[in-house]
């Protein structure tokens, strides 16, 4: 096979799954090491890639890119308020709820403002806001305190001594990335401690991410795929994404709008 050829076999598996790894390439094409790794530099010289320790995955910026609460904000939002209304019907009156900070869980608070009973933990100071707002009696709130990072969280050592003392029923989790052996991921390292805190003090966490998170790999890592129990996305990720998403999530749910939910796992 000719190394060109080779090349847009790679970029095609990289398109459909998000990332590739180094040792499955080797074995898939029967080449050696340094054979497969000079295919990714020529593939990451033409920008449709981008190399990462181990593997490769589509070019959708840095691994320490994050940018602001607004700028993402006008991102995916008919697929975010779908996500959103399915992830709030998983929530029981009266539980205690954590929710991370960024834009799909700030729009899930929206929707869970008229459950009754709920006690809900937040690092974001948007997502307590609109339960601020509500002005149900029989909510609480409790917002951790913290450095507020571009994201509207708020983290460091003030907010990991809040969450480490807590137990609560279920975290809805937003990420900036999702791939197979990176996990859920952050741009930032300190939101990350956080959201490892808050993963670590939830019974059961539910990631709440749109089919644009796929393949995209921050610097650290919150949780593997393994330790979330369901995955709210859209119907416009991928089928080869969805596959490898269900044999690693305890399930997936994909939102299609005004439609009923697909769920699977």
């Amino acid at each position: 096979m000719l190394a060109a050829q080779r090349q847009e076999l790679i970029l095609e598996k990289v398109q459909q799954s998000g990332g590739v790894r180094v040792t499955d390439l080797v074995e898939s094409f029967a080449v050696s090491d340094m054979t497969i790794r000079r295919d990714l530099d020529a593939l990451e010289g033409r920008g449709v890639l981008r190399k990462v320790h181990g593997g490769a995955v589509t070019p959708s910026g840095t691994s320490t890119e994050e940018p602001g609460f607004e700028a993402k904000s006008s991102r995916q939002e008919r697929e975010k308020h779908a996500i959103a209304r399915e992830a709030a019907r998983l929530i029981e009156p009266d539980s205690a709820v954590g929710l991370s900070a960024g834009t799909t869980t700030c729009t899930v608070a929206e929707y869970l403002r008229d459950t009754p009973g709920l006690t809900v933990v937040t690092n974001s100071l948007r997502v307590a806001d609109v339960f601020y707002r509500s002005s149900r009696s029989d909510q609480t709130v409790a917002l951790t305190g913290g450095f507020r990072t571009p994201s509207d969280a708020l983290v460091g050592p003030l907010a990991l001594t809040a969450v480490r003392s807590l137990h609560l029923d279920v975290l809805l989790l937003g990420v900036h990335g999702m791939q197979e052996w990176a996990g859920f991921t952050t741009p930032n390292l300190m939101e990350a401690e956080t959201n490892q805190a808050l993963v670590e003090a939830s019974r059961k966490l539910v990631v709440v991410a749109d089919h644009t998170k796929w393949g995209t790999v921050g610097i650290s890592t919150i949780a593997p795929l393994e330790r979330c129990d369901v995955l709210v996305t859209d119907s416009a990720l991928g089928s080869q994404a969805r596959e490898t998403l269900s044999e690693h999530v305890g399930g997936l749910i994909l939102a299609q709008g005004d439609a009923p939910a697909e769920q699977a796992g």
